[in-house]
């Protein structure tokens, strides 16, 4: 695999809840915190989106039901941008809904902060690179997952190739990225420009003239592939696995890797990583959840089904979405954020935003 570093990664990131089972209507279960798995077989999962199809062939997809027709466990699924699925999480937090969390960085590492994971090492675990998890099993990445672009092949044959490109004319009022601080592309728009421009000043200056051309904040980073596909966008802001499973039923959807004029393409790993919620109402039910994330069986789907990379290092899989993946990232250097930096000085970064915007 490409870039500096061994490929990790993870995603996306939106808004707008979706609840596949509806959730108990008042409040969930009688005592929070007590694991009533012994008498419930059901398992809720708070998650960021891009893993689960509206079409119901994702990698959630196949991967719940394999679960619930092996376990007889029912998984109810609520699904918003990471930030926003952690914020839920607080929230709750005297009467907890969530017995799993999977979120991208650096919000995964904020639920830990928060108190709101507790230990627990799936099996299957000892399979995934150090950097892929926490030291103290507070989380596992679950799939594999890098920052990108996407642009409307038809419209645009040709990616742009720098940041500075789409400060043009020809952008204004057909670019558009996430909320950053609310959804998790949208904080790795952030992220990446603060690295390309070599720090938190030179980036918010890009960042402000960028506005010109931006159409304004969106909550939801998967609304705007479509967007993107029938040409109401030019370009807008994803995540590979996110974009390359999408692009499967958007034949205008390309995805590319901004560089700063003078350099190459970069990106960094994203991945989709899950911990146990502390005091979650059906703990056992969520261990065994996790177990089948990781389990060899539902990581040999990761490319063929979800479109993304496999968080086990054992697993190497050859199907076409696995070459063509490859092939995607070819020549793109992979950096690695200092995800303690910026879990730590996430607000103040995100203000700086909002200040050299207007947003």
């Amino acid at each position: 695999m490409p870039g500096t570093r061994l490929l990790r990664a993870a995603t996306t990131a939106t808004c707008g809840l979706l609840l596949t089972t509806a959730l108990t209507a008042c409040g969930g279960p009688a005592s929070a915190g007590a694991d009533s798995s012994a008498t419930e077989k059901v398992v809720t999962v708070y998650s960021a989106d891009g893993l689960k199809s509206e079409k119901g062939d994702g990698w959630y997809d196949r991967v719940f039901a394999d679960f619930t027709r092996k376990t007889g466990i029912e998984v109810k699924y609520v699904e918003g941008g990471s930030g926003e699925m952690v914020q839920r999480a607080v929230r709750e937090r005297t009467n907890t809904q969530a017995d799993v969390l999977i979120t991208l960085p650096p919000f995964i590492q904020q639920a830990d902060g928060k108190g709101l994971l507790q230990s627990y090492v799936p099996q299957g675990a000892d399979r995934v690179n150090g950097a892929d998890k926490s030291t103290d099993g507070k989380w596992t990445s679950v799939v594999n997952n890098y920052f990108g672009f996407v642009h409307n092949k038809k419209e645009l044959p040709e990616a742009p190739r720098t940041w500075e490109e789409l400060l043009d004319a020809r952008y204004k009022g057909r670019l558009q990225y996430s909320t950053p601080g609310i959804a998790g592309d949208g904080t790795a728009v952030l992220i990446k420009a603060m690295h390309d421009f070599g720090g938190k000043e030179p980036a918010m200056e890009y960042l402000k003239k960028l506005q010109a051309n931006n159409v304004g904040p969106s909550s939801s980073t998967s609304k705007l592939a479509p967007k993107t596909d029938k040409g109401e966008l030019l370009v807008a802001n994803g995540d590979v696995q996110m974009n390359f499973a999408q692009s499967k039923s958007m034949p205008n959807l390309g995805i590319w890797f901004p560089a700063k004029e003078g350099g190459g393409p970069t990106t960094f790993a994203l991945p989709y990583a899950a911990g146990l919620v502390d005091k979650a109402p059906h703990t056992e039910n969520g261990r065994k959840l996790l177990d089948h994330l990781l389990s060899e069986e539902s990581q040999k789907l990761v490319s063929e089904v979800g479109g993304g990379f496999p968080a086990r290092t054992d697993v190497r899989p050859t199907d076409a979405n696995a070459v063509e993946l490859t092939r995607l990232m070819t020549g793109v250097e992979v950096f690695e954020p200092d995800w303690a930096d910026i879990s730590t000085n996430l607000t103040a970064y995100v203000d700086a935003w909002k200040s050299a915007t207007g947003s």
